[in-house]
């Protein structure tokens, strides 16, 4: 595509928001069930501006256009966003809200697509924009879908059972424990809009989305346990409603608003969250005179605390993704050099070493292969233009995971082509003790994310240094390879309790020259056996088995204590690992794998 392209779509977009009577359109990168990475019949981001990163919002004006992402995506915008049609926005700089406040002309209508913003965010931007006494307006019509000729279908995979075996869970004791939650409160359903959620509470796992095990789809669930589906019809193989069994009701996606004005002539209230479930909803409820209590999707939590046998799973799927990486790290020290690889080589390869395992379903998100500058690069994808070399002085940036039936994984390692620098040495093990902090750490329940987002960030600090991104997010199993609602970011309140997955990712990114990340994934555990602890103590098991990079790692910088977690993890890794590996990749594994002395 070139930018002429680009702005042809752009200028046929003005054309149906003048013809429509208003005044600026919304477009954020999301589709009707707020997803984060979205099938491509929802890229309109990417159809209007080339951008394919998963988190951007274009406001479109009659005689402006501005493009905000995130700080992971601000160099990558600058790459593929043309300045000629849009100004470039780091949302944390500049928020949509704020500049729609200062651009848009007194009085003016602004469209949005109600299934494309939360409740949450719509009123925002209503109140946002009274102060210039402007008005957002839904459109029964997406208006990029009105110039997108050519728009992909929707997606129809099929839908499958998730086994017991690996769910730990049975739908039924699911479906109970919510409905209960739902009697407690008198609620006579929740309105269930995340896909994840859905999948979670029916046991059932899909392909509408990209490395994703997700079916598309919405539910229902009343206070007697009862679950309405509302899923295509295309997607339901003949086994499956044997499966969900009399309580789950199969229905197409057009029967929702049915079923919606049902609940809201029950007369009882009904719990939708706002944060997560389009304002379409919200707004035809009211329009039926529904009683809305908004609160948190009652999946999300459960979903996120995760049983004992998803756990045992998630353990045995790191040991398998670990021995994978291993393969490959080996592979990549022997051959990058004389093989004169690519950032795609070692990308395909790597596949290859994962999709040997039996229980491997493809990728948990689209792989991070960075050469050089391209680390710098947040989330940086290699493509056929932009495929760069591995060359000897460079670092290597490897973020990548895989989705297998009993997890789902996600691990970055940075790797010194040759011999590294100084500098990079000292920002890799300034990174290197921000992890091993984090990792260590034990706190008291009731710790959130934002009290611990520090500890991984204080030797960068010390120095006048960061990252622009959060230091960890929830993971599922096999599901999302970022899940809800724990994190450890600056800003995330939810306490974090015992048997949720997040990961444990600082880093540090000099722009136009590397990018340093180190990742593990780590489930929170019950430190038991302080004798004269006064509440209840919570830490870290780390789930990732890979070792680190043994050349850019500084030990005049580290604690004794520092170096005695390096060399237990390590130890651990052999340990664990070494049965599970070929023999030509032991003596790397032994090799990668030998104390520090300190």
């Amino acid at each position: 595509m070139t930018n002429t392209d680009f702005s042809e779509r752009l200028s046929s977009l003005r054309r149906e928001i003048a013809t429509a009577g208003f005044d600026g359109f919304l477009v954020p990168m999301t589709d009707d069930y707020q997803s984060e990475y979205v099938p491509p019949c929802a890229q309109r981001v990417a159809f209007l501006s080339g951008f394919t990163g998963s988190a951007a919002t274009l406001i479109v004006l009659k005689d402006k256009a501005a493009f905000f992402t995130d700080g992971r995506y601000t160099l990558q915008a600058a790459q593929q966003v043309s300045k000629d049609l849009f100004t470039i926005f780091d949302s944390a700089e500049k928020s949509p809200l704020l500049w729609l406040e200062e651009n848009a002309c007194k009085g003016a209508k602004i469209a949005y697509d109600p299934w494309l913003h939360s409740t949450e965010s719509v009123d925002r931007l209503k109140k946002s924009l009274a102060k210039g006494d402007s008005v957002v307006v839904p459109v029964a019509r997406n208006l990029v879908d009105i110039i997108w000729e050519d728009r992909p279908a929707l997606p129809v995979a099929p839908v499958v059972p998730y086994d017991l075996a690996y769910a730990g869970k049975s739908a039924e004791v699911k479906r109970q424990e919510i409905s209960d939650a739902l009697k407690a409160k008198n609620y006579a359903a929740a309105v269930i809009t995340d896909p994840s959620s859905v999948a979670w509470l029916l046991n059932v796992r899909g392909g509408d989305v990209a490395n994703t095990p997700l079916p598309l789809s919405r539910a229902i669930i009343k206070d007697d346990g009862a679950v309405q589906w509302f899923v295509d019809q295309r997607k339901v193989t003949e086994s499956l409603p044997p499966y969900l069994g009399a309580d789950v009701e199969v229905l197409p996606p057009e029967d929702f608003s049915a079923s919606l004005n049902q609940l809201a002539q029950a007369g009882k209230p009904v719990l939708v969250d706002p944060a997560n479930a389009p304002s379409w909803i919200v707004d035809y409820l009211r329009a039926a005179n529904g009683k809305i209590e908004f609160g948190e999707d009652p999946c999300e939590l459960p979903r996120a605390i995760k049983n004992s046998v998803e756990l045992d799973g998630i353990r045995a799927a790191h040991r398998r993704d670990g021995a994978a990486v291993i393969r490959f790290l080996a592979w990549l020290d022997q051959h990058w050099e004389k093989d004169r690889l690519t950032e795609l080589d070692a990308e395909r390869k790597l596949a290859t070493f994962r999709s040997a395992n039996n229980h491997y379903r493809g990728s948990s998100f689209d792989t991070i292969s960075a050469a050089g500058e391209h680390g710098a690069i947040v989330h940086y994808r290699a493509t056929a233009e932009s495929n760069a070399p591995l060359i000897s002085g460079q670092l290597y940036l490897l973020d990548s995971g895989g989705q297998y039936l009993d997890g789902t994984t996600d691990i970055t390692r940075t790797i010194a082509l040759g011999a590294p620098l100084v500098e990079m040495r000292e920002n890799y093990t300034r990174v290197l003790k921000g992890h091993i902090a984090l990792a260590l750490i034990r706190f008291p329940e009731g710790t959130t994310g934002a009290d611990l987002d520090v500890l991984a960030r204080q030797y960068l600090w010390a120095v006048g240094r960061d990252y622009g991104h959060g230091t960890g997010h929830g993971v599922g199993c096999y599901l999302g390879v970022h899940e809800g609602p724990q994190s450890i970011s600056k800003r995330n309140k939810t306490p974090l309790k015992s048997g949720m997955v997040v990961s444990n990712e600082p880093g540090f990114y000099k722009a136009g020259h590397y990018g340093i990340r180190i990742e593990n994934l780590q489930t929170v555990v019950d430190i038991l056996g302080l004798a004269d602890s006064e509440r209840k103590v919570l830490g870290f098991e780390t789930l990732t088995l890979v070792p680190f990079d043994r050349s850019l790692i500084d030990v005049a910088m580290l604690t004794e204590a520092e170096v005695k977690w390096i060399n237990a993890y390590h130890l651990r890794v052999w340990q664990v690992l070494r049965s599970m590996i070929d023999e030509a990749t032991m003596p790397w594994l032994e090799a990668a794998t030998q104390p520090f002395d300190k």
